[in-house]
């Protein structure tokens, strides 16, 4: 008998357990902006550097990398790195497959939906030097600010990272 209450202590407990990890993750509400929205997190003038990164769900390089921008936001303090990550998802697929998206891979960086669909106007507005194809990705702060048109390994993402949290 008391084998018996310890195991119903055991599976209860335990279950609980798992409900409050489960219920850790709590997605915030997806931003929606167009380009007028968007330029503000694109020149900011803090004491941090900031990761913006153009991506979209249905692009399987920007689908790979996201872990690696992901382990960012996890690693740095948000006063010294902060992570945009900025879906150039259809907007038709905002509630379909962007927001089941983020909550199944738990993401905590910031997202914004890009609803604009002027490309050719924006484009060049972000760097004079973009094709448009994604992943595209910008790191700035202050004194310096890079763009790339590709897709980084973990290890290329934190080299570049570091560049500009040394120079500061």
């Amino acid at each position: 008998m008391k084998n018996l209450i310890l195991l119903i202590l055991f599976v209860f407990y335990g279950c609980n357990d798992q409900k409050t990890i489960a219920q850790e993750y709590k997605p915030q509400e997806l931003t929606i902006v167009d380009f007028e929205e968007l330029k503000p997190y694109l020149n900011k003038n803090e004491d941090k550097t900031y990761i913006i990164n153009f991506w979209a769900t249905w692009c399987a390089p920007c689908v790979k990398e996201l872990p690696y921008f992901e382990d960012i936001t996890k690693t740095y303090n948000t006063n010294q790195v902060e992570v945009i990550l900025v879906s150039l998802d259809f907007p038709k697929q905002f509630e379909s497959k962007l927001k089941p998206f983020i909550v199944s891979k738990k993401i905590q960086s910031r997202v914004i939906a890009l609803n604009d669909m002027d490309m050719n106007t924006w484009i060049p507005q972000v760097d004079e030097s973009w094709s448009g194809a994604i992943p595209a990705t910008i790191i700035y702060n202050k004194t310096k600010r890079k763009f790339y048109e590709k897709s980084f390994t973990e290890r290329e993402l934190q080299n570049e990272l570091q560049q500009f949290l040394n120079q500061k």
